[in-house]
């Protein structure tokens, strides 16, 4: 059995645009991209191993402590746009998730992005990344 190497691990998660999603110019509203990046993340962690409920119960919890997107094209109503995800561990600390949003129907790429997490514990302290989580990395 060959294991995907971590640079080269992406999930890819299908969103239909909704209607509440646009702003009075019919575009997506900014924020929503930030939405559409948790999902990415969370597809990308269930897909290679592991969930945020089990990782929540193992008492490891994964907080953004930077967000980062760049608009390119605007997504309207009724869109079906890919969220690409990929992952790299910054620090014995940290992980970085690497973001592209893509409209299907003609492969625009809409927003990349990043968000940065660390690793706390259930009381909230800076741990490290525990060898499950560095295991997703490697």
């Amino acid at each position: 059995m060959t294991t995907t190497p971590p640079e080269l691990r992406q999930t890819t998660s299908g969103i239909r645009v909704r209607y509440a999603e646009t702003d009075k110019m019919g575009v997506v509203y900014h924020s929503n991209y930030f939405v559409w990046f948790e999902i990415g993340r969370t597809d990308w962690l269930r897909e290679t191993g592991w969930n945020y409920r089990e990782m929540e119960e193992a008492g490891i919890q994964l907080p953004v402590i930077e967000a980062h997107c760049v608009y390119k094209q605007g997504a309207r109503y009724d869109d079906d746009v890919d969220i690409c995800t990929k992952a790299a561990k910054l620090s014995p600390l940290r992980v970085q998730f690497d973001y592209r949003a893509i409209r299907r129907a003609d492969g625009q790429l809409l927003a990349t992005g990043h968000t940065v997490h660390v690793a706390i514990d259930r009381d909230g302290r800076v741990m490290r990344l525990p060898d499950q989580v560095k295991d997703l990395f490697s």
